[in-house]
This record gives structure tokens, C-alpha cells and sequence, in this order.
């Protein structure tokens, strides 16, 4: 999978609020699906299935099972690169410019 199409599988996983709310619900510690499914009583756990498939695909979670639990961790590697390759690189110019103001201004 090309480096753009990886960045284009976090952008789609993390465009929906309710996979957010599950990547911070993992944030916290992982999970097994049923305590996801206990998390979020607004969708069946046919949807929560389907998050946590998008969510898997985009790398943004490791899935590991343990007997009959499957236990869901956060990887949180794909939203480091999102933001050193985007944020990083336009807070920085963002910053360069406000320091510009600020010695424009002091003198």
C-alpha cells in the first residue's frame, strides 16, 4: 500500500466522530469489542464491528485475541505521521511567520 493511500485510509478512519470517540475510548486502555459495544449503547454491535474494521484497516488499532475476547489496542503510529508529514510542518511556518510579526512590531 502506497504512502498516500495509508494517509488516505487514517483521513476516511478518523473523518467520523464516532471512530474518534472509540480511538479515545481506547486511548485510555484497550478494550475487548463487547466493552466497545458497551461504550457506545447508540450502535448495535454490527456497527461497532464496522468502526472497528475501518479502524483496523487504517492500522489506527491492533486487534490481538485472546480466547473468545478480541482485545482492540490503539496504535497511535499512523496519527504521529499524519501529524509530522501536516501539522508539524505547517505549525512550524505558522510559527515563523508570528515571529516575523513580533520583531516587526518591536522595532
Amino acid at each position: 500500500m502506497s504512502s498516500q493511500t495509508k494517509e488516505d485510509s487514517v483521513f476516511k478512519a478518523l473523518a467520523n466522530h464516532k471512530r474518534r470517540a472509540m480511538l479515545d475510548a481506547l486511548k485510555e486502555e484497550p478494550r475487548t469489542t463487547g466493552m466497545l459495544c458497551e461504550a457506545f449503547p447508540e450502535m448495535d454491535r454490527c456497527t461497532v464491528m464496522q468502526h472497528l474494521k475501518v479502524l483496523e484497516e487504517a492500522d489506527l488499532i491492533v486487534v490481538r485475541r485472546e480466547g473468545r475476547e478480541r482485545w482492540n489496542h490503539l496504535n497511535s503510529m499512523p496519527i504521529k505521521a499524519i501529524h509530522d508529514r501536516w501539522i508539524s510542518e505547517y505549525a512550524a511556518h505558522a510559527m515563523s511567520i508570528l515571529d516575523r510579526l513580533k520583531a516587526d512590531l518591536e522595532h
